[in-house]
């Protein structure tokens, strides 16, 4: 006691202090903890004012001195059919460019920096994004600056060479880059989506750079850059406020490229056809350095899913995590997936396999559920059978252990992501663009907890009645055919000596 000190008095909980006591029970004598509540449910929901111009003004309220404002536009390459591919690719990297307030970049963002403000743009395939964050007390500024920007770029001659320049450099950069999920995506939309909608290129073809010029880009504008296809979208500011800002500068302005042009809107549904794209390609040299990564092969293979606007949007957004997935190696052991299906499956199990991963992607009108998979060219034959294999156990028995742990995991990414402001920004701005509405996370949650093992089951048979979809990239000698893939998936049984036998 005397050599301890005081330490040696101490009474520590595994010391014999309470020593039955549980450490998920409350202690002895302890008053009840009284939890912090919301003052009113009104500060989470999502507001939304329709001005007289079809323009959609959303906001979510959330504390804090910052906040994040956008113009979220229903364009995107699914609307080029009538267009040059790659005029979105065009417009993302003209975003923030001179402006008729603004000389150039440069002012924009010293503008922006009064404010401890940053700006960014994002195109996709069904929605182009203009977003600013910055002090919540410089609202009307960004407000403006953001009308300014979509409405009245000048997209001068040096600012589109520029441009060119620039979309040159990243097809370039995208074809040399060792990880090939951007290109892979975009061949497994081509294949399922072949010459329509979500399955037009994302990124602008080459041929295309020195095509588009600015008339090209005023007459795609005039058709899809109209009040009734726009949303401002903020959070952290007053919902009074941003509809008083988008009143003073989007209501009755004329954009630089006019009014009086007929519209040519593209208002076709995505007609999924499944099938193949491959790509031949060597990828010995893909990445160099002490530790290259080693030759491999890719192949991702897709099926029709649903839009996100429909119910079994959730079921599938659950089977998705069920299966999960990842590369060979995680750092974040059990708590980043290491459960999920094509873990335990595939890649435990096969240890020659360099990925397995689960995708889903939805769009208004339809969705692809897809598993990217990657190993040695040799290994092309058997790396194919393990994926399908994977696909048909899907309708199978659904455990409950594996299907909560897959609706928790969900919930928990899904609270996760939406702690962060500009998240919350994209998913307010996004759905109300799509439905004029927001479905709030409790509500999500509570959709996410009513998914059943018949629920998986039920959109898993429906999904393998479609033809598949498939991307391959790399060394494709031993890639078995598309007629066996597909012989493959549309197995009733889904016996494996039936699978084997196909191939061999």
């Amino acid at each position: 006691s005397r050599r301890c000190g005081l330490a040696a008095g101490r009474s520590y909980s595994g010391g014999g202090a309470y020593p039955s006591v549980s450490l998920t029970s409350p202690l002895p004598g302890v008053p009840k903890a009284v939890f912090a509540a919301a003052e009113s449910r009104e500060r989470f929901e999502t507001r939304v004012t329709v001005l007289e111009n079809g323009l959609r003004v959303a906001s979510q309220n959330k504390f804090g001195q910052f906040c994040t404002v956008g113009i979220l536009v229903n364009s995107g390459s699914r609307h080029e059919a009538k267009y040059l591919s790659g005029i979105s690719h065009f417009l993302e990297k003209l975003a923030f460019s001179s402006t008729a307030q603004f000389g150039s970049k440069d002012e924009i963002l010293l503008t922006l920096e009064k404010h401890g403000g940053i700006c960014d743009c994002q195109a996709s395939r069904d929605t182009i994004m203009y977003a600013v964050s910055a002090d919540a007390r410089g609202l009307d500024t960004v407000v403006n600056l953001l009308a300014d920007v979509t409405l009245q770029p000048r997209l001068s001659d040096e600012e589109i060479e520029m441009t060119r320049t620039a979309i040159r450099f990243e097809l370039e950069d995208l074809n040399m880059r060792p990880d090939p999920e951007p290109l892979l995506t975009e061949m497994i939309h081509a294949a399922a989506f072949r010459d329509n909608t979500v399955g037009l290129n994302r990124f602008c073809p080459v041929e295309n750079t020195d095509k588009i010029d600015r008339d090209v880009l005023h007459s795609y504008l005039s058709s899809y850059y109209t009040p009734d296809r726009m949303v401002l979208a903020g959070v952290g500011i007053e919902h009074e406020h941003l509809v008083e800002c988008a009143r003073k500068y989007l209501l009755g302005v004329e954009p630089v490229w006019g009014t009086g042009r007929g519209r040519a809107v593209d208002r076709s549904v995505a007609q999924y056809t499944g099938g193949i794209v491959k790509v031949e390609k060597d990828m010995s040299d893909v990445s160099l350095g002490p530790t290259p990564i080693p030759e491999l092969t890719h192949i991702m293979i897709g099926l029709e899913s649903c839009s996100f606007l429909e119910d079994d949007f959730i079921p599938f957004a659950v089977l998705n995590m069920m299966m999960g997935g990842g590369g060979s190696f995680s750092a974040g052991g059990p708590g980043k997936g290491m459960f999920t299906r094509l873990y335990l499956n595939v890649l435990n199990r096969h240890h020659w396999m360099y990925n397995a991963t689960s995708y889903h992607h939805s769009y208004e009108d339809t969705g692809l559920l897809c598993i990217h998979a990657s190993a040695d060219p040799k290994q092309v034959r058997e790396m194919v059978e393990i994926i399908t294999r994977e696909f048909i156990l899907m309708a199978g028995a659904v455990g409950e252990v594996e299907l909560e742990r897959a609706k928790t995991q969900l919930k928990s990414m899904l609270m996760m992501n939406l702690e962060s402001r500009p998240v919350i920004f994209e998913d307010v701005g996004r759905q109300v663009l799509a439905t004029n509405t927001r479905k709030l996370p409790h509500e999500l949650c509570a959709l996410i907890s009513q998914v059943k093992p018949t629920d998986i089951k039920r959109v898993v048979t429906k999904m393998l009645h479609k033809k598949p979809a498939v991307a391959a990239l790399g060394d494709l000698t031993d890639l078995p055919t598309y007629e066996h893939i597909q012989a493959a998936l549309s197995s009733k049984d889904g016996r494996l000596p039936r699978l084997y036998r196909l191939f061999r």
